[in-house]
C-alpha cells in the first residue's frame, strides 16, 4: 500500500499523486522486462523530465521544480518502489547537476541548467577512480592548463550513465595537493578522447548502465570548469552529502516496495486453514519490516528538512544512508522468506529487490565509511541548541 505523507503545500501533493501515477502507467510494467534484459531504459528519464520530476530541487528560474528536498525524497522513493535503476538514475542526474548549480557562475546555470533540468540531457557524474573510490583526494585523473582549454587525462571509475549519459561532471586533478588539487569539469559526451568501456557486469540494478569513463587527451574549454580551481574536492563532498539522501529516499522506496509485495502474498497464501499473515511469527517478521521502513522514512526526512532550513546535516545524511541502506537490505532478504521458495524465483520481483539493495550499502559512501562520519561527529563539540524553523 502506498506510503502515508505529509507534504508542505497543496502543490506538493499534486506532484507527487502525478509521481505516484506516472510510475504506476509508465514504469511499473517495464521494470521487470528491462532489468531481465539489461536495458537502460533512456526514454523514461526523458518521460520524467518533460513531466517535470529530473529538476524538482532546483530553482524554477533555471527551469527546475523549485520543491525542497523533503518533497523531492518523496518523489524520488515513489520511483524506487517499483524501478530502482531509474529511482537511482534520478538521483545521480541531480547529483550531476549540483556543481552547476550551486558553484557556477549565472552565465553558465542560465547556458547549461535548462536542457539539463528538463530532461533533454541526462547526466552522469564522474568521483571515484579504479584506486580511489572511498578516498577521493587520492584521485589521479589530471587536468593541464593550456591556454584557454585543459586537457585532462585519466579514468573513472564505476559511473552510473556511463556512455549513455549527454554530459559529465567530472573530477580531476589540477595540482599535486591533496584537498585543494582538485577541479571540477562539466563535458560534453561528444567531446573527443571520452570514452566508455564495456559496462559492469552487476549483481543488480541491471537496468541502469555502469561503466569505467575513460579520457584521453580531452581537451574542455576553461569556461566549462565549475568553481574555482582547486575548489573541486569541496564541490564533491558538499554534493554527496545531498546525494546521500537520495540513495536513502531509494533504499526506503525499494523497501516499501519488497514489503507490499510480501504482505499481499502473505494475505493471499494460506497454510493450516488460514492466511500465513495471520500466523504469528510470519506476522511479527512483516510488522518488523514495516518498523523498518518507517524508521528509514523518518530518518531521511528529517535530515531533508535540515538542509531544506539551510542547517548543517552532513552528520544526519549519513545516518539516513546508513539507516535506509542497511534496512533495506534487511526488510528485501525477509519479503523472500516470507514468499518461500517462490521468493527465490524470478517469477517474484522480490529476489531482484534484494539483489538491489546490496549496493545501496556500497555506493554514495559505503555503509563503514557512513560510520566513520557519524563516530567523528561524535569527538567534536555538540551542535545543539534548538532551531525554530517559520520565523
Amino acid at each position: 500500500m502506498p506510503a502515508t505523507r505529509t507534504l508542505p503545500t497543496r502543490e506538493a501533493a499534486d506532484l507527487i499523486d502525478l509521481t505516484r501515477s506516472l510510475v504506476s502507467k509508465e514504469l511499473a510494467p517495464r521494470a521487470a522486462e528491462a532489468e531481465s534484459e539489461e536495458r537502460f531504459p533512456r526514454d523514461v528519464f526523458l518521460t520524467l523530465g518533460r513531466a517535470g520530476l529530473l529538476g524538482l530541487p532546483y530553482s524554477e528560474e533555471y527551469g527546475g521544480g523549485g520543491q525542497p528536498y523533503e518533497v523531492y525524497l518523496q518523489a524520488l522513493e515513489e520511483i524506487a518502489t517499483v524501478w530502482s535503476s531509474v529511482a537511482v538514475g534520478v538521483s545521480v542526474h541531480a547529483l550531476s547537476c549540483y556543481g552547476l548549480a550551486a558553484y557556477g557562475t549565472e552565465e553558465q546555470r542560465r547556458e547549461w541548467l535548462p536542457d539539463m533540468l528538463g530532461g533533454e540531457l541526462l547526466g552522469a557524474y564522474c568521483l571515484s577512480e579504479p584506486h580511489a573510490g572511498s578516498d577521493p583526494a587520492a584521485m589521479r585523473t589530471r587536468a593541464v592548463r593550456g591556454g584557454d582549454h585543459y586537457v585532462l587525462n585519466g579514468a573513472k571509475a564505476w559511473t552510473t550513465h556511463g556512455g549513455h549519459a549527454d554530459f559529465y561532471t567530472v573530477m580531476a586533478r589540477t595540482s599535486d595537493h591533496r584537498s585543494r588539487g582538485i577541479s571540477c569539469f562539466l563535458i560534453p559526451a561528444d567531446t573527443p578522447g571520452l570514452t566508455a568501456a564495456a559496462p559492469e557486469r552487476k549483481m543488480g540494478l541491471t537496468g541502469s548502465t555502469t561503466a569505467t569513463m575513460h579520457l584521453e587527451d580531452v581537451r574542455v574549454p576553461a569556461h566549462r570548469r565549475i568553481g574555482e580551481e582547486g575548489q573541486g574536492l569541496s564541490i564533491a563532498l558538499s554534493s554527496l552529502d545531498s546525494g546521500r539522501l537520495g540513495i536513502a529516499a531509494v533504499a526506503t522506496g525499494l523497501a516499501q516496495g519488497a514489503l507490499d509485495h510480501a504482505v499481499r502474498y502473505a494475505q493471499e497464501r494460506e497454510t493450516f486453514g488460514k492466511p500465513i499473515i495471520e500466523h504469528q511469527g510470519l506476522a511479527f517478521v512483516l510488522a518488523d519490516m514495516a518498523a523498518a521502513v518507517e524508521s528509514a522514512r523518518a530518518t531521511t526526512l528529517a535530515a531533508a528538512r535540515l538542509r531544506d532550513h539551510g542547517l548543517p546535516f552532513t552528520t544526519e545524511a549519513s545516518i539516513a544512508k546508513l539507516v535506509a541502506t542497511d534496512n533495506a537490505m534487511k526488510v528485501t532478504t525477509d519479503a523472500v522468506q516470507v514468499l518461500g521458495g517462490y521468493g527465490y524465483t524470478r517469477d517474484f520481483p522480490v529476489e531482484r529487490y534484494m539483489r538491489e539493495a546490496k549496493v545501496m550499502q556500497i555506493f554514495e559512501g559505503t555503509n563503514q565509511i557512513q560510520r566513520m562520519v557519524i563516530s567523528r561527529a561524535l569527538t567534536r563539540p555538540a551542535r545543539g541548541g534548538i532551531t525554530v524553523v517559520g520565523e
